[in-house]
């Protein structure tokens, strides 16, 4: 279903893309390592660019994680069903659960940012950071994570268990 492999493309790339941060906030804690303890001089900045790094590369892969059943699940229930009725189960818990969290968690990360837009809110550390980004990161991630549990309800739906390659994934023809 084209609409299956858009969404799963999607969080494809934007996974591939997001894994790329912790190499780079590896990089800043190394070197402000060795500012420290080699050469004597910390640095006021990375503890704080590592820590808004860090949220955004934890928040943004919600929906890849969830492409790639990576989520913690507890199939305490689902373990001793058949695949029908372990299908209608968790098609019941994105009906219930997932999809009222996420829909709350995308308004309210959306007031959130906007909030700290408007306020051009800044961290409190030794630099001020605009925080503003990280939480417009909270709302994409949100979107990301609706879109990746219609995906994954929809082929609970429509009975498909295997995911398409990731290449095939991006292909939407």
């Amino acid at each position: 279903m084209p609409i299956i492999r858009l969404i799963d493309g999607i969080n494809e790339v934007v996974g591939r893309i997001v894994s790329v941060v912790a190499i780079l906030f590896a990089g800043i804690i190394i070197y402000d390592v060795v500012m420290r303890y080699v050469f004597g001089d910390p640095t006021r900045w990375a503890f704080d660019v590592t820590k808004q790094l860090y949220g955004f590369y934890f928040i943004m892969l919600g929906g890849y994680a969830l492409r790639h059943q990576a989520h913690v699940r507890v199939d305490l229930v689902t373990a001793r069903l058949g695949s029908g009725a372990r299908r209608l189960v968790e098609a019941l818990g994105y009906l219930i659960f997932f999809f009222p969290f996420a829909v709350i968690f995308l308004r309210e990360s959306w007031k959130f940012a906007m909030t700290s837009w408007r306020q051009g809110e800044v961290t409190y550390g030794a630099v001020s950071l605009p925080v503003y980004p990280l939480k417009l990161a909270m709302a994409a991630a949100a979107a990301l994570l609706l879109i990746q549990g219609i995906s994954e309800f929809l082929k609970l739906v429509l009975n498909r268990t295997n995911t398409p390659d990731p290449e095939e994934a991006l292909d939407v023809r």
